[in-house]
């Protein structure tokens, strides 16, 4: 199992209809409002052997109103 995050930007007044968007797809384990660069943040889980960039490019970076992404992957957990 590979888990990831992935910090998005949204157009401005979209925060909240992107999250609601990314919810109904139902791929996030955790979605949050964020303040600072980026306006939600998404915890991820795939199987191993999942192409992580092309998870994202087709499953997240595809909602309306993403303006941006940045994608961070994980490791180790403690």
């Amino acid at each position: 199992m590979q888990t990831f995050f992935v910090e998005i930007k949204c157009r401005l007044g979209q925060t909240y209809g992107v999250a609601s968007a990314l919810a109904d797809r139902e791929i996030a384990s955790e979605i949050y409002s964020t303040a600072g660069h980026y306006d939600v943040l998404a915890k991820f889980h795939v199987e191993d052997g999942v192409d992580i960039g092309h998870f994202v490019a087709q499953n997240v970076q595809t909602i309306p109103d993403i303006q941006d992404t940045r994608t961070i992957i994980t490791f180790k957990a403690f």
